[in-house]
């Protein structure tokens, strides 16, 4: 996604905006929700709200030619999208819709913003329907910022692109690939100037998908481009058209945030150390990896992120379910040592081929919170 200019929170469509006080109206009066009729929107910045809870928005930045979206009870559609810009440079929207904020327009009862630290899980869900004749992108965006931001851009965006078509591609450069939520990636790394982004491209179109938004947020966090102590402020999907468009629909979206202690935990309740014991030899390595839970609540459940040196990929693993081979790596627990009481340690072992001067890795985090290393 590319962010709308600074006065797009400004424009919120006048019939969206009576729609949702009608809906509200309805609510208070029959004491439940009332069933929303799609609601068109032509208005560049204009927005409407869906299920009481998410933001459907227009965003239609990049040109001046017509775009119409409609807003079902499950997500839109794109009905009119006139015009076309260089497939080269930025795409001409972002139509889209959303969990959290998006310049001052927070999505009804949205607990977004929310420190890193305090999330546990984000599951989501997201289907789409695609057409021929047109050249875009289907994105899935992760905003994460320092602040809790609910204005203007954000400093790290993540996107997941489930389908691209023509000779788009992501801001950057490819990185390598990863494995993320059970999913191969191409990872694309870069700055538009405004924000880092860090892409995650499918080797083909993907329709739908059930998954959890933490998996990605830990990928940047290991990445070095955001920290535990960094706020996600919001999830959105939907398509960057560069040219035509008609027909491309979010036909589902689903967006929650859990708080509490499975996960991360809460700010200083973790707090851990990491012994990476190597042998290497031209061309390989093993290394026995020691975490040792070294806060005051237990932990359980644990993902150790970290970055592989360049020329090294992992052949092989023991104790540990492992996500990405080569570049950023999670190791995951197995059923036998998933749980870390305060002091308590676990281990697992890696096998891998390297080539050139053998280094280990310079930084690891549990959960999102980062290690000392012994």
């Amino acid at each position: 996604m590319r962010p709308s200019p600074p006065h797009a929170h400004r424009a919120r469509g006048l019939l969206g905006a009576l729609l949702t006080s009608l809906a509200c109206l309805v609510a208070l009066l029959t004491g439940g929700p009332a069933a929303q009729a799609d609601t068109t929107i032509c208005e560049a910045f204009g927005s409407t709200t869906i299920q009481g809870r998410y933001v459907v928005q227009n965003n239609r930045w990049g040109t001046s030619a017509t775009q119409c979206i409609t807003a079902t009870d499950t997500g839109f559609r794109i009905i009119q999208a006139d015009g076309s810009v260089p497939t080269n440079g930025a795409p001409k929207s972002y139509p889209s819709l959303f969990n959290g904020c998006h310049y001052t327009n927070c999505s009804p009862g949205t607990n977004l913003p929310a420190q890193l630290s305090t999330i546990s899980t984000a599951p989501s869900s997201i289907s789409f329907s695609y057409v021929n004749n047109a050249v875009y992108d289907a994105a899935y965006d992760i905003w994460l910022d320092p602040t809790p931001r609910t204005d203007g851009v954000n400093r790290t965006e993540i996107m997941i692109w489930f389908n691209r078509v023509g000779s788009v591609q992501p801001v950057g450069s490819p990185v390598g690939n990863a494995t993320v939520g059970g999913r191969s990636w191409q990872v694309w790394s870069g700055n538009n100037g405004t924000n880092d982004v860090l892409s995650f491209v499918a080797p083909s179109a993907m329709s739908a998908w059930n998954f959890d938004v933490m998996d990605f947020v830990r990928q940047a966090v290991s990445r070095g481009l955001a920290q535990n102590s960094w706020y996600l402020t919001s999830i959105q999907a939907g398509f960057e058209p560069w040219q035509n468009g008609a027909g491309l629909a979010v036909t589902s979206f689903s967006s929650t945030v859990n708080k509490g202690s499975g996960g991360p935990g809460t700010p200083g309740s973790t707090a851990c150390k990491v012994a990476y014991a190597t042998n290497s030899w031209q061309g390989g390595f093993t290394a026995d990896v020691t975490i040792t839970n070294t806060g005051t609540t237990p932990v359980s459940g644990w993902k150790l992120a970290f970055t592989l040196p360049s020329g090294q990929q992992i052949t092989g693993s023991w104790n540990a379910n492992l996500s990405g081979s080569s570049g950023a790596v999670t190791a995951s627990n197995v059923s036998h040592n998933g749980e870390l009481a305060a002091g308590g340690q676990a281990t697992f072992g890696l096998q891998g081929t390297a080539s050139g001067t053998f280094t280990k890795p310079s930084a690891f985090s549990l959960n999102g919170t980062a290690c000392t290393t012994a």
